[in-house]
């Protein structure tokens, strides 16, 4: 946990711990890259080992952890391991997801609702709970999800995506709202996006930013990222 006394408009994310949930996707990469190169203690957690070497390339120093995001009981040992080797976490990255869609309103299955739920939805209800003291602790707690505009403009064949987007965005308000219950020290902020290619460094240099603005006014906010 980054040293209470530091001021986080001054010294950025250098030295703080941030975990990455689906950290081997373009985006999580140059995340992890982007944080490492601040100083940063990236924690980058994936489902496959041999796709998270890409993390490793991109940030050397980075520590890997595989773990199925979508298991509660897992998550939870994944973070007695973090803690026992790292303590406490200073922020949280989201960037599970996935798409499936298509076929308008008469293609929203169920088989990819339930995958959209899972990775979407479950993953960020299962981090949040397992890493929500560490962000309260924290003096400069983060969390960032990663959605997307669709949210705002729904259509019959991305019903399902956006649904479960939604869901996921109201689950970290929610978050957030905990946060400023709690004092003016963690912030949980929403970036919304129509597509993450091409936009990977934008958003890689934004999440690092995060560390650079009092969490009062960072809280509870969502930014739409444009190409």
């Amino acid at each position: 946990m980054a040293d209470p006394s530091g001021d986080p408009g001054e010294h950025g994310a250098a030295g703080h711990t941030v975990l990455i949930a689906g950290a081997t996707s373009a985006a999580g990469v140059a995340v992890a890259a982007a944080l490492a190169g601040v100083g940063a203690r990236v924690l980058a957690v994936g489902s496959n080992e041999e796709r998270l070497a890409r993390v490793l390339e991109a940030a050397p120093e980075a520590s890997v952890y595989v773990c199925d995001l979508t298991d509660f009981a897992a998550v939870t040992a994944l973070a007695a391991t973090v803690h026992a080797e790292h303590g406490p976490v200073d922020g949280l990255v989201h960037m599970v997801g996935g798409w499936r869609g298509g076929g308008g309103l008469d293609g929203q299955t169920d088989e990819d609702w339930d995958f959209l739920h899972e990775r979407v939805v479950r993953t960020l209800r299962n981090t949040t709970r397992a890493f929500n003291a560490d962000l309260l602790a924290s003096f400069t707690g983060r969390l960032a999800i990663v959605s997307s505009v669709s949210v705002d403009a729904p259509t019959p064949g991305g019903a399902n995506y956006a649904s479960a987007k939604a869901a996921a965005e109201t689950w970290t308000r929610a978050v957030g709202h905990g946060f400023a219950k709690a004092g003016d020290t963690a912030a949980a902020v929403i970036f919304a996006l129509r597509a993450l290619e091409g936009l990977e460094r934008r958003l890689a240099a934004d999440v690092v930013a995060l560390w650079d603005s009092p969490a009062a006014a960072l809280n509870n906010t969502r930014r739409i990222l444009t190409p």
